[in-house]
Parts: C-alpha cells; structure tokens; sequence
C-alpha cells in the first residue's frame, strides 16, 4: 500500500516506517518537527513533508494518493501538557479531525495511535478493556481520548474504514529523553540526579517498541472498522524497579535517586486487556530485562544522538522548569 504516518520522525512512528518500509509498502511521513521529532531518526531516501496535520492545505499535498493513514502526530508528554494544554488539543484532538476529513475524501484507511492512560487509574487486579469509561486524568490523557472518540464517532456517522489502537508504556531506541527511561538513563550516565517521583510505586506495563509497531501494523491490515485494540505486554513493573534496573546497567551509583514531589493528578497503575488483539495473532517478543537491557546499551552506545538535544536551550528550559524546584 501507499501509506501516510503522521507523526512519523518521532520515537514510535519512526520504527512503524521502517518496519513498514521493510514490508515493501510506499510510505510518505508527514511530520511537524516539533522539539521531539527529528528527521534523523529516518531514512534519508523516504518521502518526507514537513507540515502540520491541523492544517488542511499542508496535509493534502503529504496525503495525495495514499490508500492508508496511521496516525503517531500527537504531543504526548504529561509533564508538558500540565504546563499548558493549548497544543496538545490543538494537535490530539483538532488535528485528529482534519485527517479523518482527508481520509474520507480518499476512502483510505485509518487508523489512530492512542494511549492507555484514557482509561485513567486503574484499581488492583483489573486490566482495562476495550469498552471500558475513559476517565482520563491529565490534559495530554484528556487530548488523546477525545482524538479517539473523533475517531469513533466518524466510524458510525460517516462509515470511515478506521481502527483505534491503545498501547501501553512503550520504550527503546530514539525516545526523545523526557520520559523516564531515556531521562533516568541518560542522567546516570552522565552521573546527573534520577528525579523519581512520589514513592516510585507508580506500576506501568512496558512495551518494547518493535511489539508495538508490530500490534499496530496488524491493526492497520486486518483490524476491524471501528474496533479499538489494546497493545500491551502484560509485563507491570514499578517505576521504582524500573529505576533500580537502569542503575544495575549503567553502574550508577543509586545515591543519584532522588525522591521529588510527585505530578499532579499522578495514575498510580496501569493495566490493559490484549484479548482482542491476540485473537488476531499478535503476542509480544521482547522480555522486559533484554529490552530494558538493550535500550540502555542504546542510550550508552549513541551519545552522538542525545548529547545535542540535553544541551539545547529548549530542552533546559523544560528540564530546569520541571525538576529545578523539586531537586532544590
């Protein structure tokens, strides 16, 4: 197929192309290049636009002739959205309609990349469903459920050809490092403080980022209209555990944690129910300690990637914004 990704020079979509691309399918990126998107992170031969999924006239010249769109474009950090919210609905929710508005005129394929945090906190022992509330707890949360629920509705009043997936924490090579694990890794390594939030119990389940392009690549070729899917890999760890881990593969010394005041509106736990995903034939490959491992061997091995952004003034500003008050 001739496929759009939106969102495409960042961390996930990026892998998504290139799996795509090793399929042998004609992919074109469309992507803004906001703070997290970085052209490097694909191949240099691709189709590239650089342009705004919000905006109809850039995206319509991206979107020409494609037969599917997989939609990564959105800003997706809590942190950042707690600070301001503007963007994130601009780009989650407004962005979300105008390519659905494309894909109808191009009777395309469509399918939308969320998260599990709209099902927002989920209580011991149960694990979200495809057909639960959402009851998301941060603007970016909050973003995101509403880009699904565009996506939903368009299914049922325009008979769009979509899908939604919902994935779980997703980490390896190329995350921008804001997030705990590129964040965590690349501090110790460079012997900064670890800012763990709370009491560090906070519980994600942590996919690896290939098991999640390959979820959604099945979601893309053979998911249903108007089905949601939930990828996850059934792995719950403590950010805590998820600390300790990186401290053992970098060789940091733990003195480096440091617990801070937690974020606002925190979700304790996250939990999601793969069945219907599985009944199509997926089931995760990557154990979390070979690619939690692995990804740190990345972060250690590729200095050249991450050194430029910690060092830009945009990403100080963030950092120092973030955590200079909750380190002292």
């Amino acid at each position: 197929m001739r496929i759009l990704v939106s969102g495409g020079a960042g961390f996930i979509g990026s892998h998504f192309v290139k799996r795509l691309l090793a399929a042998g399918d004609d992919v074109v990126v469309l992507d803004k290049l906001t703070y997290s998107g970085n052209r490097a992170n694909l191949p240099d031969a691709i189709e590239f636009h650089q342009g705004d999924i919000a905006e109809p006239t850039e995206l319509a010249s991206a979107a020409a002739g494609v037969e599917a769109i997989v939609n990564f474009a959105a800003e997706t950090h809590v942190d950042r959205s707690i600070h301001g919210a503007a963007e994130f609905i601009q780009t989650d929710v407004l962005g979300t309609y105008v390519l659905l508005r494309r894909a109808a005129e191009l009777a395309a394929r469509f399918v939308q990349v969320s998260t599990d945090e709209v099902y927002g906190d989920v209580e011991p022992g149960y694990a979200s469903r495809e057909d639960d509330p959402l009851v998301p707890s941060s603007p970016y949360s909050a973003s995101k459920a509403g880009g699904d629920l565009q996506v939903v509705s368009a299914v049922r009043t325009f008979g769009i050809n979509a899908s939604v997936t919902r994935g779980s924490n997703t980490y390896g090579p190329n995350q921008y490092p804001e997030k705990i694990l590129p964040l965590f890794t690349t501090n110790a390594l460079d012997g900064e403080p670890l800012p763990l939030y709370g009491d560090g119990r906070q519980i994600r389940d942590w996919l690896h980022v290939d098991d999640h392009c390959a979820g959604i690549e099945l979601v893309l070729r053979n998911g249903e209209p108007g089905a949601i899917y939930n990828v996850g890999a059934d792995d719950p760890h403590e950010n805590v555990e998820l600390t300790q881990k990186i401290l053992e593969h970098t060789g940091a010394d733990p003195s480096l944690v440091r617990h801070v005041e937690d974020r606002a509106g925190h979700d304790r736990r996250y939990a999601v129910d793969t069945s219907r995903l599985h009944d199509l034939g997926w089931a995760p490959r990557r154990s979390w300690d070979d690619g939690i491992r692995e990804t740190v061997e990345w972060y250690r091995d590729n200095r050249d990637w991450w050194e430029p952004i910690k060092r830009s003034g945009g990403y100080r500003e963030y950092y120092d914004r973030q955590y200079a008050a909750r380190l002292g």
